[in-house]
């Protein structure tokens, strides 16, 4: 049994979905999963497994950062789930970018040390999978719904000293700056399992401005997304 996630292989699904917020975790499963169970709690870190459309899913808590996220990411491998897909917010980087937008990460930048840890600093690009992208994409089109298609960066630091450092990667194309994606997607490549990302514009930090998105609209985005996430999780 895994130290941090206390469940036996075949628990989990094979798909689950990843917000870093265990809260998010409970709401998603008790919102869009049917005959849920509980699989986890241990150290806050809430786990659950059910089915969506018929077809077993989990969805699994991470907490923030990337190297508490690779503990979990580690040992949902390890209970024998392969495709794993984080749902979270951002900030967007962009000066276009409005709240509320959705973004399907295609790489992320590792600002994080984690990432790199274990791929022995040689120059690496943390990738997901394409299968991922494309069903992201594509669901996005058939409901109508605007996604924006890109890299994204990692960082280690929420609050961040370097303000000119979000300028400098938004010049560089990076459409957002979040928390854990990088090393999702390092040990996704190093141990053979689907790795995506999709993410929720929650603030916008560009140009010198801070903005921050309400809780009812943020509410709205993260049910988008999810909906989305779910339909790529459960795809044959």
């Amino acid at each position: 049994m895994p130290i941090h996630v206390r469940a036996e292989p075949g628990e989990y699904a094979e798909a689950v979905l990843l917000p870093g917020d265990p809260l998010r975790a409970q709401y998603i499963a008790e919102t869009y999963l049917d005959d849920v169970v509980q699989r986890n709690s241990e150290r806050g870190l809430l786990g659950y497994t059910g089915t969506y459309e018929g077809k077993p899913v989990s969805v699994q808590g991470t907490g923030m950062g990337c190297p508490g996220a690779a503990i979990v990411f580690e040992e949902l491998v390890q209970l024998g789930c392969k495709r794993l897909i984080r749902v979270g917010t951002c900030g967007g980087l962009q000066p276009d970018h409005a709240l509320g937008d959705l973004i399907v990460a295609l790489t992320a930048v590792p600002a994080d040390s984690t990432a790199m840890h274990l791929v022995a600093n040689e120059p690496h690009c943390p990738t997901a999978s394409w299968n991922l992208i494309h069903g992201a994409v594509h669901t996005a089109k058939q409901i109508g719904q605007d996604v924006r298609v890109g890299p994204i960066v990692s960082s280690d630091l929420f609050y961040n000293p370097d303000a000119g450092q979000y300028e400098r990667w938004s010049k560089r194309g990076v459409l957002a700056v979040e928390m854990e994606a990088s090393v999702l997607f390092t040990i996704g490549a190093l141990r053979g399992v689907e790795a995506g990302c999709l993410l929720t514009v929650s603030d916008i930090v560009v140009e010198g401005e801070f903005k921050r998105i309400s809780d009812d609209d943020l509410r709205a985005a993260v049910d988008r997304m999810t909906k989305i996430a779910l339909a790529v999780a459960t795809a044959d």
